[in-house]
């Protein structure tokens, strides 16, 4: 059972890197060195020791909010083509099966279809992130879907309704890329688009609550939205969503931006 504390913790939207880019050589070979100094920094960041983490990865999308409940959940190695020892990386952080359990009810009550997921694995956008964050894997975890029909609005009501869990130190994390066009990597025509993308980002994420919301809500309407997450590719996008959603009346804040590949890419924190 997750302990209770009395400490609130913020929300958090993170960058979670191109496949196990921060454990192989890459070319240039310090393209993912600040990255990766940002995520080993955050623990030190916040108020206190998580009693457990919701993480919202980009990786997995079902029909309905779907929440991984076994006790010791499996590594799915969802990417192809790395080298071999990255498919030997290990996170082995136990499961919560009755955070699991009270996660789906939270959403359930909020009429948002929920299910547990006994078998579902955590998938790199949970585990390359989280090796450096929380490197120790001794804080359990549960990994929370995306729906499938990527509805903004509703991956904001989902957060809302997982906003309690803050107050009992839990940290709710979003694993995904604030660009993520696969055609606009390295590709120097893109600096300038994802630029002005994030410049609405972060202005989105810094208004007030109930500005932030309407605005994060439509963000298709943003400059050049679409040319840094084209149609049906928008999951990587959308952990901010409901980080957002749980963050309620908390201040918004970029707390992280690099230039990788050519782009531009942020993280934020809530609260």
């Amino acid at each position: 059972m997750t302990a209770i504390s009395n400490t609130r913790m913020p929300t958090l939207f993170v960058p979670h890197g191109a496949g196990p880019c921060f454990f192989m050589d890459w070319n240039p070979p310090t393209a993912w060195n600040h990255m990766a100094e940002f995520l080993k920094n955050v623990a030190n960041t916040l108020p206190a020791r998580p009693t457990a983490i919701v993480l919202v990865s980009a990786h997995w999308l079902d029909p309905v909010f779907s929440v991984t409940s076994g006790p010791q959940p499996e590594l799915i190695y969802d990417y192809h083509g790395f080298p071999e020892h990255t498919y030997e990386l290990r996170y082995p952080a136990p499961g919560e099966p009755q955070l699991a359990a009270r996660i789906a009810g939270l959403l359930g009550q909020a009429q948002q279809p929920a299910q547990e997921n006994p078998l579902r694995g955590f998938d790199h956008g949970m585990f390359i992130p989280l090796m450096l964050m929380f490197p120790d894997a001794d804080i359990p975890v549960v990994q929370l879907s995306l729906r499938h029909d990527l509805d903004p609005q509703a991956h904001l009501d989902a957060g809302r309704a997982l906003a309690a869990l803050r107050d009992d130190g839990v940290l709710i994390v979003g694993s995904g890329m604030s660009f993520h066009n696969m055609r606009g990597y390295g590709d120097p025509r893109f600096g300038p688009i994802s630029e002005e993308f994030d410049r609405w980002l972060v202005q989105a994420v810094e208004s007030i609550p109930q500005q932030r919301e309407q605005a994060l809500a439509d963000w298709v309407q943003a400059p050049s939205a679409r040319l840094c997450h084209p149609p049906r590719a928008e999951e990587h996008l959308l952990p901010l969503m409901l980080v957002a959603g749980a963050a309620g009346e908390s201040a918004g804040q970029c707390i992280f931006t690099d230039r990788v590949m050519e782009t531009t890419l942020s993280a934020f924190r809530f609260g």
